[in-house]
């Protein structure tokens, strides 16, 4: 069920939500959170899709916010909200709301969301593009219990992940860092199965990939080890090799699903490794909103930045 609500308040999709609830035969709400979306026209189609799959797995109220504050002074003294009430169907069992912040009330977004938060239940801030510098700080972000921003939507991540650092507040992460999960899932196990001692790593990647400088900096705060950084073709991170007195550790994974790990005095293994949808990165983050330590000891961390033209490493 779709309800378009113009120039409205907050109260009016409120009570939007509960008569469509009423309408499709399902008064109860079953939600575990609210995920706030915060993009932009160009963008919230993609979001919107991407958080509306994790929601299978995270049934959840969705609130996207679209901030239009214009560029002329009639648009900028233009201030209403228009919104999009979406209930069932697609949406599954949680609630989808589009809200459209015009003129100055763009400027006042948390006013708009806050009476629409689930009561009793998390926050979770999700910027796909444009966050705010100082996360924790932004009046939308100061509502939520976790934060997500995406280092792979700017035009310079690896300033991203500097700036990231200098305001990093409990409950903050990124992208870059959730698409790491497979790669270190796999490499501590690796060093399980070796049971040697690490005495450098190098992290190979095409260039300014935000989630290989995440890699190599949890190497360096975790192992306590020289890390190179060596740039290749692509796309994102290729390998990764850990060496050791006995032999190198090696995950590669050129293009495509599928990478090898070889590790010394054992056969090499094909191991599946794709490159995972915006949709599986948010549903990972969904399903835990405590601190990431981890992330913040990687975020802080630092190694030396790749050679300019460096080649693929032998």
């Amino acid at each position: 069920m779709k309800t378009d609500l113009t120039n409205t308040t907050s109260s009016k999709v409120n009570a939007a939500l509960v008569q469509a609830r009423r309408a499709i035969g399902s008064p109860a709400v079953g939600m575990v959170l609210t995920l706030v979306v915060v993009t932009d026209e160009a963008n919230h189609y993609d979001a919107l899709k991407a958080a509306a799959d994790a929601s299978r797995e995270h049934p959840s109220r969705i609130l996207v916010v679209i901030k239009r504050p214009g560029r002329s002074p009639r648009e900028r003294g233009d201030s209403r909200l228009d919104a999009e009430v979406r209930v069932g169907g697609a949406e599954g069992s949680g609630e989808t709301v589009l809200l459209r912040l015009r003129g100055e009330l763009a400027h006042h977004a948390e006013a708009v969301v806050l009476p629409l938060l689930l009561p009793d239940a998390p926050v979770v801030v999700w910027w796909p593009v444009d966050a705010p510098d100082h996360p924790a700080r932004d009046p939308l972000g100061a509502l939520a219990q976790r934060r997500i921003t995406d280092a792979y939507a700017v035009e310079q991540p690896l300033e991203q992940l500097a700036a990231r650092a200098a305001s990093y507040a409990p409950g903050d992460t990124d992208l870059a860092w959730t698409r790491l999960t497979p790669w270190r899932a796999m490499l501590a196990a690796a060093l399980d199965q070796a049971r040697t001692e690490v005495t450098s790593a190098v992290v190979e990647s095409e260039a300014d990939n935000p989630s290989a400088e995440l890699l190599a900096r949890w190497f360096a705060d975790r192992l306590k080890v020289p890390v190179e950084r060596v740039v290749t073709a692509g796309p994102v991170v290729t390998a990764v090799r850990l060496r050791t007195a006995t032999g190198d550790i090696h995950i590669d994974r050129p293009d495509g699903p599928v990478a090898t790990l070889s590790i010394p005095g054992q056969p090499t293994r094909t191991l599946a490794l794709k490159v995972r949808s915006t949709a599986e990165l948010i549903a990972e983050e969904l399903r835990r909103l405590d601190p990431d330590e981890a992330y913040a000891a990687a975020l802080r961390a630092h190694v030396t930045a790749p050679a300019a033209g460096a080649g693929r490493s032998g």
